[in-house]
């Protein structure tokens, strides 16, 4: 290192003379030569020397090794002694301020100039490395996550400030203790223990990336959730020299999604009750326009009857009248019924082997009647070697009587009505497809709701389509109870319904 300061502490003046003549030969700086210790202090804090030349014996009550351990308080600056004296309790004097070099005189010029780039080249590296640890030190001391470092023998070299809060073990205390016994972690949910992270790199030395949320027990048993990773120290040889271990503190990121889960968990509750107080409002609109207004028609049907004379007016009046009773009659029963299967897990059944071939015909004959009346146009489709079902007669009557009648109602003059059945045989059972399409098409985003209690599709004729909004409710209802299920798809114009039961013996 050419250009260097060079201070020469030196008390003899001719050979303070000779060595700064031999520094400027080796292009060295001298700015300054001192002859005692407490101007050699003072020298070196006024001009800062690259390095210090010591002569041990100094003339006053100072000696050069007194002057450099003062120096030291004040700079960082390599010292090299030069001396002509070599005994034991000098060398042991010198030792304590850990000079740079250590020059007996007479020396040559070669091995002078040896010792002074040593000296500046090993201060320069490990100024540089005080630096580095400094600044890494900073730097771990600083960030939010815990840090602790092991050999690898798993003992603490390093913990920061972090590290020190949550395991509850100061560095000073867990230094040279093995990290299992610092860092404590246990199963969030089992509560068992878990493997130190740090064992598995030093055994693979492969990083181990963030865990699954486990427990920190500190060293007081208090608890705190946490990741962790891990990651093997090597050196330049690829070594493991030991471990570094990096944590950190999840309880508020717990806490929030805990909170935002609550928040989630109340916008449930109210969106039920939002939908149940949209039932409530609908069981209002259906009480005022289904209850109330056949009752307005019989109380008027009634007084007409008082005032009336003509018995063909009197005839009229009492079909309106019990047709009212009838509409009336279909809504209250409807309500019992629903309220019958909610109330009831399981219904008592009385299944009857059911022959299609027979029974649907007849079922049906109603629906042809009232579909010729409305130029609407019913088929039934029955395979010829249909097989026999065991089931509950009347559970599956009013199934197919609701369906029947809603296709009735919704399908337009002109359109089609099928009722198609087909059955699938296994091993062990029978399974029967029953599907009802008719030429009517329930918009897409309605199709979810149909099954609703109370529902009816928007821009629907109440009055001329009738219906209480319950009867599909009452179809899902009976169909779990048969065991079996139904499904609807509407598209290209047409709706289907199709169920699918099986033997209630075999279910």
């Amino acid at each position: 290192m050419t250009d260097a300061n060079i201070l020469v502490v030196e008390d003899e003046s001719i050979v303070a003379k000779d060595l700064q003549n031999r520094l400027r030969k080796f292009g060295y700086t001298v700015p300054a030569i001192a002859s005692s210790g407490q101007e050699a202090i003072n020298k070196a804090v006024e001009i800062i020397p690259d390095l210090v030349l010591m002569d041990i014996r100094l003339k006053g009550q100072m000696d050069g090794i007194q002057a450099a351990e003062q120096i030291h308080k004040y700079l960082d600056v390599p010292i090299i002694y030069l001396t002509a004296y070599a005994d034991e309790n000098t060398l042991e004097r010198a030792k304590i301020t850990e000079p740079f070099g250590y020059l007996l005189k007479p020396f040559k010029e070669r091995e002078l100039q040896t010792n002074i780039e040593i000296a500046l080249t090993k201060h320069r590296l490990e100024k540089q490395l005080k630096t580095n640890q400094k600044w890494l030190s900073t730097l771990l001391n600083s960030i939010s996550d815990g840090v602790i470092s092991s050999n690898s023998n798993q003992l603490v070299t390093f913990m920061n400030p972090v590290a020190e809060k949550l395991t509850g073990w100061t560095q000073s205390a867990a230094i040279e203790k093995n990290i299992s016994e610092i860092f404590k972690i246990i199963d969030l949910t089992t509560r068992e223990p878990l493997e130190n992270p740090l064992t598995k790199v030093l055994q693979l030395g492969a990083i181990a990336p963030l865990s699954t949320i486990t427990l920190l027990i500190a060293q007081n048993g208090s608890e705190t959730p946490i990741e962790q990773s891990a990651a093997p120290i090597k050196d330049d040889k690829d070594n493991i020299t030991g471990a570094v271990l990096v944590f950190r503190d999840v309880s508020e990121r717990l806490q929030a999604l805990e909170a935002r889960q609550k928040q989630m968990q109340q916008e449930q509750l109210v969106a039920q009750w939002e939908q149940l107080n949209q039932l409530k409002n609908d069981f209002l609109n259906l009480v005022s326009h289904e209850l109330r207004s056949p009752l307005c028609h019989m109380k008027g049907m009634i007084q007409m009857l008082q005032m009336s004379t003509a018995v063909q007016e009197q005839h009229y009046f009492l079909d309106v009248l019990e047709a009212e009773c009838d509409r009336e009659m279909e809504l209250i029963n409807d309500l019992l019924e629903l309220q019958r299967l909610e109330n009831s897990s399981n219904l008592l059944l009385a299944p009857d082997l059911l022959l299609f071939q027979q029974w649907l015909p007849w079922l049906i004959e109603p629906f042809q009647i009232r579909t010729q009346e409305h130029q609407q146009t019913l088929q039934l489709n029955l395979p010829e070697n249909l097989p026999s079902l065991f089931s509950d007669r009347t559970c599956l009557e009013r199934i197919l009587v609701e369906l029947l009648n809603n296709a009735c109602k919704y399908t337009p003059s002109g359109g089609v009505i099928i009722l198609s059945v087909s059955h699938e045989i296994s091993e062990f059972s029978v399974k029967m497809l029953i599907t009802i399409s008719n030429s009517a098409e329930i918009p897409i985003t309605e199709l979810p709701k149909i099954f609703e209690k109370f529902y009816r599709i928007p821009d629907t004729d109440i009055w001329n389509q009738g219906g209480t909004g319950l009867g599909l409710a009452i179809v899902q209802k009976l169909i779990a109870q048969l065991q079996g299920s139904i499904q609807v798809i509407s598209n290209q114009g047409w709706t289907t319904f199709t169920l699918t039961l099986r033997d209630l013996e075999l279910s």
